[in-house]
C-alpha cells in the first residue's frame, strides 16, 4: 500500500530540487536518509524532513516497518511564481520570478518481485526486461541518397575522433595568416 507525503510551496526552484530528488529516487528509506544527510544542497534538508514525515505516516497510520520501505516515486512539480520588479537603467524594469516547488514522495513496501541491487536501487525484473531493445529481425535498409545498403551499425564501432585524424583545419575567409 503506497504512503504519500507532500510538501507544497517550497521556496526553491524546481530545477534545483530535482537534482536532489534524482539522488534518492528508487532507494531504500535508510539509504536515502544517509544520502540526504551528507548532500550539500539547500533542497536536501526539506526533502529529508518530508521523507521522515512519510516514514512516520507509514508507521503510525499503516503499521509498516521502516526497514521494508523504499521510495517508489518522488515528484517535483512547479508551484506558483512570486513576481517581483527589478529596476534597470533609463527607467526600465525587469521582472524577477521567484519560483516555488511542490514535492510529493510516495513510499511503498519492498516485495519479493523487487530485489535490491548492489547500488541500493529497487528494480523489478519486468521493467528491466521491457527496456531491452529487440535485436532479432533487424534489416539493413538502403540509404535514401545512394540506394546502397548502410553498414551494420551494431557490429561496427567508430574510434573517437582525435585532432590528428581530422587533418588540417580549414582557413577562415578573410584570414591571410598571422599578424605580427
Amino acid at each position: 500500500m503506497p504512503v504519500t507525503a507532500k510538501l507544497r510551496y517550497l521556496r526553491i526552484a524546481p530545477r534545483k530540487v530535482r537534482l536532489v530528488a534524482d539522488l534518492i529516487r528508487g532507494k531504500t528509506v535508510e539509504e536515502a536518509q544517509n544520502i540526504l544527510n551528507f548532500t550539500q544542497k539547500r533542497a536536501a534538508l526539506p526533502i529529508l524532513k518530508l521523507l521522515k514525515q512519510g516514514i512516520s505516516n507509514a508507521k503510525n497510520n499503516f503499521q509498516m516497518e521502516e526497514k521494508n520501505l523504499y521510495i517508489s516515486k518522488i515528484l517535483v512539480d512547479e508551484g506558483p511564481k512570486l513576481k517581483r520588479v527589478f529596476p534597470r537603467a533609463r527607467g526600465h524594469a525587469d521582472e524577477i520570478q521567484k519560483k516555488t516547488s511542490h514535492i510529493t514522495i510516495i513510499l511503498d513496501i519492498i516485495s519479493q518481485k523487487q530485489p535490491i541491487s548492489e547500488r541500493g536501487r529497487v528494480r523489478s525484473r519486468e521493467l528491466s526486461a521491457k527496456r531491452k531493445l529487440p535485436t532479432e529481425n533487424l534489416q539493413v535498409l538502403p540509404s535514401r541518397k545512394t540506394g546502397r545498403p548502410k553498414a551494420d551499425r551494431q557490429t561496427t564501432t567508430r574510434p573517437p575522433p582525435s585532432q590528428a585524424s581530422l587533418g588540417p583545419l580549414p582557413r577562415v575567409s578573410g584570414e591571410r595568416g598571422r599578424r605580427k
